[in-house]
């Protein structure tokens, strides 16, 4: 009988899940600067050098999103002379879920 309990025992022990098959898969991400709605006419009146005012704030968190879903939020940051991001902020699940209901 305490056999059987060991065995029993032994099943319940939660195992590791090997997740390095998905380690390798690409996924898309983006920082978003900011938005903005413009007509038509206004796109085909833009040349070098207009500028195209934003939703966001000067200073205000960058958001950024993994396969279009918001991940994280961050700071605009310059590494080795191109453009990175610093994340500030990682979105809880409860957020992320809200964004997609």
């Amino acid at each position: 009988m305490s056999e059987k309990l060991a065995l029993e025992d032994e099943k319940e022990v939660p195992q590791p899940k090997n997740l390095d098959f998905i380690m390798d898969i690409p996924l898309q991400l983006t920082v978003e600067l900011g938005r903005s709605k413009l007509l038509v006419r206004d796109v085909l009146q833009l040349n070098q050098g207009s500028v195209v005012e934003l939703t966001k704030l000067a200073g205000e968190p960058l958001d950024v999103f993994v396969n279009s879903k918001l991940v994280a939020r961050g700071e605009a940051v310059v590494v080795n002379d191109k453009f990175g991001i610093r994340l500030l902020d990682i979105v809880s699940p409860n957020e992320r879920v809200d964004k997609v209901l």
